[in-house]
Protein backbone atom coordinates (compact mmCIF):
# COMPACT_ATOMS: atom_id res chain seq x y z
CA UNK A 1 0.00 0.00 0.00
CA UNK A 2 1.46 3.39 -0.98
CA UNK A 3 2.63 5.68 1.77
CA UNK A 4 0.49 8.73 2.45
CA UNK A 5 1.77 12.00 1.06
CA UNK A 6 1.84 14.53 3.87
CA UNK A 7 3.19 18.10 3.89
CA UNK A 8 6.28 18.37 6.07
CA UNK A 9 6.32 19.93 9.52
CA UNK A 10 3.51 20.99 11.82
CA UNK A 11 1.05 21.61 8.97
CA UNK A 12 1.32 18.00 7.88
CA UNK A 13 0.90 16.74 11.43
CA UNK A 14 -2.20 18.91 11.93
CA UNK A 15 -3.66 17.65 8.67
CA UNK A 16 -3.06 14.05 9.71
CA UNK A 17 -4.67 14.63 13.11
CA UNK A 18 -7.75 16.16 11.47
CA UNK A 19 -7.97 13.29 8.98
CA UNK A 20 -7.62 10.75 11.78
CA UNK A 21 -10.32 12.45 13.86
CA UNK A 22 -12.66 12.50 10.85
CA UNK A 23 -11.96 8.82 10.09
CA UNK A 24 -12.58 7.77 13.71
CA UNK A 25 -15.81 9.77 13.92
CA UNK A 26 -16.89 8.31 10.59
CA UNK A 27 -16.19 4.77 11.80
CA UNK A 28 -18.14 5.41 15.02
CA UNK A 29 -21.12 6.77 13.06
CA UNK A 30 -21.02 3.80 10.70
CA UNK A 31 -20.91 1.46 13.72
CA UNK A 32 -24.08 3.11 15.05
CA UNK A 33 -25.71 2.83 11.64
CA UNK A 34 -24.68 -0.82 11.45
CA UNK A 35 -26.24 -1.61 14.84
CA UNK A 36 -29.54 0.00 13.80
CA UNK A 37 -29.52 -1.72 10.41
CA UNK A 38 -28.75 -5.13 11.92
CA UNK A 39 -31.64 -4.83 14.37
CA UNK A 40 -33.99 -3.76 11.58
CA UNK A 41 -32.69 -6.52 9.32
CA UNK A 42 -33.49 -9.14 11.96
CA UNK A 43 -37.03 -7.76 12.27
CA UNK A 44 -37.47 -7.82 8.49
CA UNK A 45 -36.09 -11.36 8.20
CA UNK A 46 -38.53 -12.50 10.87
CA UNK A 47 -41.37 -10.77 9.01
CA UNK A 48 -40.21 -12.44 5.78
CA UNK A 49 -40.21 -15.85 7.48
CA UNK A 50 -43.75 -15.34 8.80
CA UNK A 51 -44.98 -14.07 5.43
CA UNK A 52 -43.46 -17.08 3.63
CA UNK A 53 -45.11 -19.48 6.09
CA UNK A 54 -48.45 -17.70 5.66
CA UNK A 55 -48.17 -17.85 1.86
CA UNK A 56 -47.28 -21.56 1.87
CA UNK A 57 -50.11 -22.34 4.30
CA UNK A 58 -52.67 -20.45 2.22
CA UNK A 59 -51.43 -22.00 -1.00
CA UNK A 60 -51.60 -25.46 0.54
CA UNK A 61 -55.15 -24.80 1.72
CA UNK A 62 -56.18 -23.59 -1.74
CA UNK A 63 -54.69 -26.65 -3.43
CA UNK A 64 -56.45 -28.93 -0.95
CA UNK A 65 -59.83 -27.33 -1.70
CA UNK A 66 -59.14 -27.48 -5.43
CA UNK A 67 -58.34 -31.20 -5.29
CA UNK A 68 -61.55 -31.84 -3.35
CA UNK A 69 -63.57 -29.83 -5.84
CA UNK A 70 -62.05 -31.64 -8.80
CA UNK A 71 -62.61 -35.04 -7.18
CA UNK A 72 -66.28 -34.15 -6.81
CA UNK A 73 -66.88 -32.52 -10.18
CA UNK A 74 -63.98 -33.42 -12.48
CA UNK A 75 -61.61 -31.10 -14.36
CA UNK A 76 -64.38 -29.88 -16.64
CA UNK A 77 -65.73 -27.98 -13.62
CA UNK A 78 -62.84 -25.49 -13.89
CA UNK A 79 -63.66 -22.26 -15.74
CA UNK A 80 -62.15 -22.02 -19.21
CA UNK A 81 -62.98 -18.37 -19.95
CA UNK A 82 -60.51 -15.72 -21.05
CA UNK A 83 -58.88 -14.34 -17.91
CA UNK A 84 -57.91 -10.83 -19.04
CA UNK A 85 -58.38 -8.94 -15.78
CA UNK A 86 -55.21 -8.71 -13.73
CA UNK A 87 -54.67 -8.24 -10.04
CA UNK A 88 -53.42 -4.82 -8.95
CA UNK A 89 -50.50 -4.54 -6.57
CA UNK A 90 -49.82 -1.45 -4.49
CA UNK A 91 -46.56 -1.08 -2.56
CA UNK A 92 -46.06 1.31 0.33
CA UNK A 93 -42.48 2.30 1.00
CA UNK A 94 -40.38 3.01 4.08
CA UNK A 95 -36.83 4.22 4.69
CA UNK A 96 -34.41 2.79 7.25
CA UNK A 97 -31.12 4.70 7.68
CA UNK A 98 -31.33 5.92 4.09
CA UNK A 99 -32.36 2.55 2.65
CA UNK A 100 -35.66 2.65 0.76
CA UNK A 101 -37.56 -0.62 0.97
CA UNK A 102 -41.14 -1.91 0.77
CA UNK A 103 -43.15 -1.48 3.96
CA UNK A 104 -46.17 -3.49 2.82
CA UNK A 105 -48.02 -4.69 -0.25
CA UNK A 106 -51.74 -4.71 -0.85
CA UNK A 107 -53.23 -6.75 -3.65
CA UNK A 108 -56.61 -6.04 -5.21
CA UNK A 109 -58.06 -8.91 -7.21
CA UNK A 110 -60.46 -8.38 -10.11
CA UNK A 111 -64.14 -8.78 -9.39
CA UNK A 112 -65.64 -12.04 -10.72
CA UNK A 113 -67.45 -11.76 -14.01
CA UNK A 114 -71.17 -11.64 -13.15
CA UNK A 115 -71.94 -13.56 -16.34
CA UNK A 116 -69.54 -16.40 -15.53
CA UNK A 117 -71.00 -19.63 -14.18
CA UNK A 118 -70.71 -20.12 -10.43
CA UNK A 119 -68.49 -22.94 -9.09
CA UNK A 120 -70.38 -26.20 -9.18
CA UNK A 121 -69.63 -27.22 -5.58
CA UNK A 122 -68.68 -25.64 -2.26
CA UNK A 123 -65.15 -27.06 -2.40
CA UNK A 124 -64.46 -25.01 -5.53
CA UNK A 125 -66.00 -21.94 -3.88
CA UNK A 126 -63.61 -22.42 -0.96
CA UNK A 127 -60.74 -23.00 -3.41
CA UNK A 128 -61.48 -19.73 -5.19
CA UNK A 129 -61.45 -17.78 -1.92
CA UNK A 130 -58.34 -19.60 -0.70
CA UNK A 131 -56.43 -18.85 -3.91
CA UNK A 132 -57.36 -15.17 -3.56
CA UNK A 133 -55.90 -15.25 -0.05
CA UNK A 134 -52.79 -17.02 -1.36
CA UNK A 135 -52.24 -14.34 -4.01
CA UNK A 136 -52.48 -11.61 -1.35
CA UNK A 137 -50.12 -13.56 0.90
CA UNK A 138 -47.67 -13.97 -2.00
CA UNK A 139 -47.67 -10.20 -2.52
CA UNK A 140 -47.02 -9.63 1.19
CA UNK A 141 -44.20 -12.18 1.13
CA UNK A 142 -42.62 -10.59 -1.95
CA UNK A 143 -42.63 -7.19 -0.24
CA UNK A 144 -41.20 -8.62 2.99
CA UNK A 145 -38.48 -10.46 1.08
CA UNK A 146 -37.53 -7.38 -0.94
CA UNK A 147 -37.35 -5.30 2.25
CA UNK A 148 -35.13 -7.83 4.02
CA UNK A 149 -32.84 -8.02 0.99
CA UNK A 150 -32.53 -4.25 0.62
CA UNK A 151 -31.62 -3.73 4.27
CA UNK A 152 -29.40 -6.82 4.27
CA UNK A 153 -27.45 -5.46 1.29
CA UNK A 154 -26.91 -2.18 3.14
CA UNK A 155 -25.77 -4.09 6.24
CA UNK A 156 -23.10 -5.78 4.10
CA UNK A 157 -22.00 -2.51 2.48
CA UNK A 158 -21.83 -0.68 5.82
CA UNK A 159 -19.90 -3.54 7.43
CA UNK A 160 -17.41 -3.37 4.56
CA UNK A 161 -16.97 0.39 5.01
CA UNK A 162 -16.40 0.01 8.76
CA UNK A 163 -13.87 -2.75 8.13
CA UNK A 164 -12.03 -0.63 5.54
CA UNK A 165 -11.81 2.28 7.98
CA UNK A 166 -10.85 0.27 11.07
CA UNK A 167 -8.46 -2.20 9.44
CA UNK A 168 -6.88 -0.09 6.71
CA UNK A 169 -7.47 3.65 6.61
CA UNK A 170 -7.25 4.47 10.34
CA UNK A 171 -4.09 2.36 10.88
CA UNK A 172 -2.47 4.07 7.86
CA UNK A 173 -3.28 7.47 9.31
CA UNK A 174 -2.03 6.43 12.75
CA UNK A 175 1.24 5.17 11.26
CA UNK A 176 1.69 8.33 9.22
CA UNK A 177 0.94 10.49 12.28
CA UNK A 178 3.45 8.56 14.40
CA UNK A 179 6.08 9.09 11.69
CA UNK A 180 5.22 12.78 11.43
CA UNK A 181 5.44 13.15 15.23
CA UNK A 182 8.80 11.38 15.27
CA UNK A 183 10.15 13.46 12.38
CA UNK A 184 8.96 16.70 13.98
CA UNK A 185 10.42 15.72 17.34
CA UNK A 186 13.71 14.84 15.65
CA UNK A 187 13.74 18.14 13.75
CA UNK A 188 13.00 20.09 16.94
CA UNK A 189 15.75 18.20 18.77
CA UNK A 190 18.24 18.89 15.99
CA UNK A 191 17.20 22.55 15.94
CA UNK A 192 17.72 22.79 19.71
CA UNK A 193 21.16 21.19 19.40
CA UNK A 194 22.11 23.63 16.64
CA UNK A 195 20.95 26.57 18.76
CA UNK A 196 23.04 25.35 21.68
CA UNK A 197 26.07 24.95 19.45
CA UNK A 198 25.51 28.42 18.04
CA UNK A 199 25.15 29.86 21.55
CA UNK A 200 28.27 28.02 22.72
CA UNK A 201 30.19 29.26 19.69
CA UNK A 202 29.17 32.87 20.43
CA UNK A 203 30.22 32.55 24.06
CA UNK A 204 33.57 31.06 23.08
Amino acid sequence: MAELRVPPGRAGRMRLRRSLDVARRGADLLDQKLRILRARHEELRHAEHLAREDWHARLGEAETWLRRGLLLAGEEALPTGDLTDLAELEITWATTMGVRHPRAASCTLPEPDPGAPAPVNTALIHAEAAYAGAVRAAAAYAAARAAARAVGDEVARTRQRVRALRRHWIPRLETALARADAALEQAEHEDAVRRRWAADALEA
